[in-house]
């Protein structure tokens, strides 16, 4: 928790909780993080969400949000997704939201796929 808030003071974002709010229980997080990757400074758009809530649509509805916060209230440039190979379901969130597959890379011995996509309005 401490780091996401020190993210939040250094950069101005961070992750989000998800609370499912008809039973009020916490679900998983969606935000943003800086980072770098493969020697590039980049936005991280990352979502996380328990098991017993996954293809119930919750991941889509919260990176979606997120996207168009980046994008619309914050102005950043561009976000990526980093999606462990081979993770179909988080690969159709960042599809679903509009980003597409931009290289294959290996980060702390895990193979990832970047997904990526630029601001519309920019």
């Amino acid at each position: 928790m401490q780091r996401n808030l020190s993210h939040q003071e250094k950069y101005g974002y961070g992750l989000f909780s998800v609370f499912l709010k008809s039973e009020n229980l916490l679900i998983g997080d969606c935000g943003l993080e800086h980072m770098e990757v493969e020697g590039r400074q980049e936005t991280e758009l990352g979502y996380d969400f328990r098991s017993d809530h996954w293809n119930q649509g919750y991941a889509t509805e919260a990176a979606g949000a997120v996207r168009d916060f980046a994008f619309n209230t914050l102005k950043l440039p561009a976000l990526i997704s980093l999606v462990r190979k081979g993770n179909q379901s988080s690969r159709r969130v960042a599809e679903k939201i509009g980003m597409t597959l931009q290289e294959e890379i290996t980060r702390y011995n895990t193979s990832y796929w970047v997904f990526s996509m630029k601001n519309p309005t920019s």
